[in-house]
C-alpha cells in the first residue's frame, strides 16, 4: 500500500457538446508531489479557475487523443502561463504521434504568432510511442492504441504513481486493448457515451459493463457521458463523474 494518497479531481467530465452543462475532458492527478492533467479540453482553463486549481501548479499534460474537447485547452494553458500566470518552470505536454505539430498548428490558428514567441519557461511537446512506458517525474505513463478516429493514433492511458494505477480509456469503441491497459487498475476512468447504444468510435455503458470482470479494476468511474447517458444514471450501478468531484486512492 502507498503511504501517500493519490488525489484525482474531475475538472471536466463532459463530452464535446456540453451535455449536462459540463466542462470538457480534464482530469487532475496529484501524487508524489506532482500534478498532471489527463487531457485538457478547450474549457479546461475555465474549469481550473472554477475549482481553484492554479494552472502554474500543473507539471504536465498527458493527452489521450487529438480532438479539441481533449487537447484544445493546451494553447490557452500555454498562453496563460506566459501572459497571465508568469510561469517560469517547465511545462510538459505529451500525447499521440503528431501532438507537437497539432498543438503548434492550433496555437497559430487561434492566436497567430503565439507558438513562436519567446517564453520565460521551457515548453516541451512530446510525441509518445504506443506501448512504450515513459517516466515523467514520479509518474510512469504507458499509452495503448485504441479505436477512435482523430487524425492520429488514439490512446488509452495507464498511469502509475505512488504505488497506484489509474487507467483512462480516452474515447474509443470497445477493443480488447482496454483489458491490458486497465488490468487490475486501482481506478478505471472509462468513457460511457451512450447507455446501451453501440456506435463507432465510442464506448457505451452496457458494453463496458460486460467487460469489467475481465478488466478487474478495483474502482470504476464513468465519464464523457452524452445527454442519453446522463438521462439514465438511475439505471447505472457504477460510480459516475461530475465536474469538481475529487476521489482519493
Amino acid at each position: 500500500m502507498s503511504a501517500t494518497p493519490v488525489r484525482v479531481t474531475f475538472l471536466g467530465s463532459g463530452d464535446a457538446f456540453g451535455s449536462g452543462g459540463r466542462f470538457q475532458a480534464c482530469i487532475l492527478v496529484e501524487a508524489g508531489g506532482g500534478r498532471v492533467l489527463l487531457d485538457c479540453g478547450a474549457s479546461s482553463l475555465v474549469a481550473m479557475r472554477r475549482f481553484g486549481v492554479e494552472p502554474n501548479a500543473v507539471d504536465a499534460v498527458f493527452l489521450s487523443h487529438l480532438h479539441g474537447d481533449h487537447f484544445g485547452g493546451v494553447p490557452f494553458l500555454v498562453l496563460d502561463a506566459q501572459l497571465v500566470s508568469k510561469r517560469t518552470r517547465p511545462l510538459l505536454v505529451a500525447g499521440p504521434p503528431g501532438t507537437a505539430r497539432r498543438v503548434t498548428e492550433t496555437m497559430e490558428a487561434l492566436f497567430p504568432g503565439s507558438s513562436r514567441v519567446a517564453r520565460a519557461f521551457p515548453l516541451e511537446l512530446i510525441d509518445l510511442e504506443p506501448d512504450v512506458p515513459r517516466t515523467f517525474g514520479g509518474f510512469v505513463l504507458t499509452p495503448t492504441v485504441v479505436q477512435h478516429a482523430s487524425g492520429a493514433p488514439p490512446f488509452a492511458l495507464r498511469l502509475e504513481c505512488d504505488g497506484r494505477v489509474i487507467a483512462y480509456t480516452g474515447d474509443t469503441e470497445w477493443t480488447d486493448a482496454l483489458v491490458e491497459a486497465a488490468a487490475g487498475a486501482d481506478l478505471l476512468i472509462a468513457e460511457a457515451y451512450f447507455f446501451d447504444k453501440p456506435i463507432r468510435y465510442h464506448l457505451d455503458y452496457a458494453t463496458l459493463a460486460r467487460a469489467l470482470p475481465r478488466i478487474g479494476a478495483r474502482r470504476v468511474i464513468l465519464t464523457h457521458m452524452s445527454r442519453d447517458m446522463l438521462g439514465r444514471l438511475a439505471e447505472v450501478p457504477c460510480e459516475t463523474a461530475e465536474d469538481g468531484k475529487t476521489v482519493t486512492l
